[in-house]
């Protein structure tokens, strides 16, 4: 799909590059929403770039749902040892404490409960971070955890779904990686970013739950300062390809 306008090298911000991927994404969603292509599976994006041509959104995710009609959608997370679904993702950590309604929490479990079942796991092991420090303490920290993420907690045990908490965000992460849950549910961008990144850097993939269509990435930036010098690691996009993969396979057997 040709472009007009695009710089021609690498690593600049261009409004027409925004454009471009605008574009890319827009007929991938045609490709995928019709029936001619499984999964999408997305490269970085520069969302400066992205806004400056015009399309306003916070990244592949929200304009992911806004094309394909959806309200919502959530950021999943994936490795090979730890899967983080998040509450919210790109706002400030203010709202992400607004954000993270008994209702939310709910969908959340709700939505990564039922990705898990589709991907094999008859009953998932789910574990929900707490929002405070020690989840509250009893409330000498905040009565979010009582107030906010408990009763969104209880309503997912009530429906039968496997899932505790709230449990310390210290702790959970680290419980998770060593084998006792499938899933962790984060409260916010950072409090699950920066535990499966530490961990698995180059290989946990980025996927998108609550769409019509099935859409991972790899879960980098753009990296403009090494952008066409031949340094860039694709390991990462392997790992995306291969759980694109996995997931054009559930939906065969969904299918069949």
């Amino acid at each position: 799909m040709p472009v007009d306008g695009l710089p021609g090298r690498f690593g600049v911000l261009s409004e027409a590059c925004g454009e471009a991927s605008f574009q890319y994404i827009n007929r991938a969603v045609e490709l995928t929403s019709s029936g001619s292509a499984s999964c999408i599976v997305t490269a970085p994006i520069n969302k400066a770039a992205l806004n400056a041509a015009g399309h306003h959104y916070d990244g592949h995710t929200g304009m992911l749902a806004h094309l394909t009609g959806c309200k919502s959608s959530w950021m999943l997370l994936a490795s090979p040892t730890l899967n983080v679904l998040h509450v919210s993702t790109h706002v400030s950590l203010k709202d992400a404490i607004t954000r993270a309604t008994p209702e939310r929490v709910l969908e959340t479990i709700r939505i990564g409960h039922t990705h898990l079942r589709r991907m094999g796991l008859e009953s998932p092991r789910i574990a929900v971070a707490g929002i405070n420090p020690h989840c509250g303490e009893g409330g000498l920290f905040g009565s979010e955890d009582d107030r906010q993420i408990a009763p969104g907690v209880e309503m997912a045990k009530a429906e039968g779904i496997n899932v505790v908490g709230p449990i310390s965000a210290d702790t959970v992460y680290h419980r998770a990686n060593t084998g006792a849950f499938d899933l962790v549910i984060a409260q916010y961008h950072d409090q699950g970013h920066i535990p499966i990144k530490l961990i698995a850097f180059d290989t946990a993939v980025n996927v998108s739950l609550g769409l019509p269509i099935d859409r991972c990435s790899v879960d980098h930036g753009t990296a403009f300062d090494i952008a066409g010098t031949g340094k860039a690691n694709h390991v990462n996009m392997l790992a995306a390809l291969d759980y694109a993969g996995k997931l054009a396979a559930a939906k065969r057997r969904v299918a069949a």
